[in-house]
């Protein structure tokens, strides 16, 4: 484990002229007073606040505090991820779902084998997977005498990497699925109760049979007013291969609550998954489930597209997607495997290494452990975050990176803050949160039109309190004035 965590990237400082910035300049400025005392409310202090301001378009002064000191930067580590594969694999790049027959088909019973083939496609919905089925329908096939025949993706999935154990010790959290080689519909369930005149109502779906649902939850007189917030606990046992979960509390009469979890390995789920919906449409698969290939002599039925890659980065990164953001990082290194690698996650790590190095950015401090910031481990400074999104900014597909994050109180995970403030609308901003960890990066917009990276990351037992103070570095921002005009001596 250490060699994995004491593994560094390379130190993003770019050489653009545009920036005014040194390559390795100090710190410099100090915490705008508001951001401060804002800290000091949250009982923070300053120097767990890591800082970066730099200026866009040649309209200002940078600013650093304490920029140079390796932080767990949480969630906003996926702008290095996504970026990364805009630029390696490409704005258009997309996977491949295929369903494949082997056998001949007589009076609508295929004789021999269903065949999924897996091409590791991070967004791979109930819906997609239905309409497959549907193309096996539209071939004349009811029933399939053989088996279900899983192949997974070509992927190489690190051993030495362990799974992130979560706070609250609940494993079923669907931002915890782990990325895997047959991941469907991100492993999810979504269980909603509806409390009717009769009792409350349970419907799971997708409805796999492996999965029991005990239904423990009281029925309330029907509220004088509106709903309250549902009293619903859930508890998962899940052993891989089938889950009970058993809900308890009560739901007034007219009401409903929803919880979004997951269970069963990806192999269990994807399986049943298909079983199910082509139940639901009147076929059957009379054999068993196995893991294989497609043989040669298999015919192609029915092939889904995922979207572009635009729009997967889109997903990451406006409601911060851990799972299509680790299954995206070790896409980087599959696409990019050579004989040396080990696995996919050290393709990943040498292919953002040398594709960093050809902008002339040297190495430094960047560690990535899954690319998601779904880690303990994962570090970046402040200022190398800020000088990525800078680079970004230059970068043919800086419209659609841009794009990818959340606008300040309009969507993603940024819709609820800085509103009825200057702000929004104006910045486009990735969060990220942890235990002891928040942190925004982004690109802002000043009161007179002008661009600035900013990346404020605060590491820290009471860093949870710090959303305010980050939400003012964003506001100072916009009150920069335009008189601070970078000179040449400070380039």
């Amino acid at each position: 484990m250490s060699n994995l965590f004491t593994r560094t990237l390379l130190c993003l400082i770019p050489t653009i002229s545009l920036i005014a910035t040194p390559l390795q300049a100090a710190d410099s400025g100090t915490i705008p007073a508001r951001v401060n005392s804002a800290l000091q409310a949250a009982k923070i202090p300053s120097d767990a606040l890591s800082l970066a301001v730099i200026p866009l378009e040649n309209q200002g002064m940078a600013r650093f505090i304490n920029a140079d000191q390796p932080v767990n930067p949480a969630s906003t580590m996926k702008l290095v991820t996504t970026y990364a594969a805009l630029e390696l694999l490409g704005p258009t790049y997309q996977w491949n779902s295929d369903l494949l027959v082997d056998g001949p088909v007589v009076d609508g019973t295929l004789q021999g084998d269903l065949i999924f083939r897996s091409g590791g496609d991070p967004k791979l919905t109930l819906e997609r997977m239905w309409l497959m089925l549907r193309d096996l329908k539209a071939a004349g096939i009811r029933t399939i005498n053989g088996d279900l025949v899983l192949q997974p993706a070509d992927m190489r999935f690190p051993a030495d990497i362990p799974p992130f154990i979560d706070d609250s010790g609940n494993q079923n959290r669907p931002f915890l699925v782990e990325p895997d080689p047959l991941l469907t519909n991100l492993k999810v369930f979504v269980l909603s109760s509806y409390a009717e005149r009769g009792g409350v109502r349970i419907n799971l779906e997708p409805a796999l049979p492996e999965v029991k649902v005990v239904n423990q939850i009281a029925l309330l007189p029907a509220p004088n007013r509106s709903c309250p917030a549902p009293n619903v606990a859930y508890s998962i046992q899940d052993s891989g291969h089938e889950a009970v979960i058993t809900l308890t509390g009560n739901l007034h009469e007219g009401c409903m609550a929803q919880r979004y979890l997951t269970a069963l390995t990806a192999t269990t789920y994807t399986a049943s998954t298909l079983r199910t919906l082509w139940a639901e449409m009147g076929g059957s698969i009379l054999g068993g489930n196995q893991i294989g290939r497609a043989p040669a002599s298999a015919r192609l039925v029915s092939r889904s597209t995922s979207p572009d890659l635009v729009e997967v980065v889109r997903d990451i990164n406006k409601w911060s997607n851990n799972t299509m953001a680790r299954q995206l990082f070790l896409t980087i290194g599959r696409e990019h495997r050579i004989a040396a690698d080990r696995d996919d996650h050290k393709a990943a790590v040498r292919v953002i290494n040398a594709w960093l190095n050809d902008k002339g950015i040297r190495a430094n401090t960047l560690v990535m452990e899954n690319g998601s910031g779904l880690s303990r481990m994962e570090r970046m400074t402040a200022r190398e975050m800020a000088q990525l999104l800078a680079q970004a900014w230059q970068s043919p597909y800086s419209a659609e990176f841009i794009a990818s994050m959340p606008l300040a109180a309009m969507d993603g995970t940024m819709r609820r803050r800085l509103r009825n403030t200057p702000v929004a609308g104006q910045a486009h901003i990735k969060t990220g949160s942890l235990r002891n960890v928040k942190a925004i990066a982004g690109i802002t917009r000043d009161a007179n039109g002008q661009s600035w990276a900013v990346t404020a990351i605060v590491n820290h037992a009471a860093a949870g309190a710090s959303g305010q103070a980050l939400d003012l570095v964003l506001q100072d921002v916009y009150r920069r004035a335009p008189t601070d005009i970078a000179s040449a001596s400070s380039r």
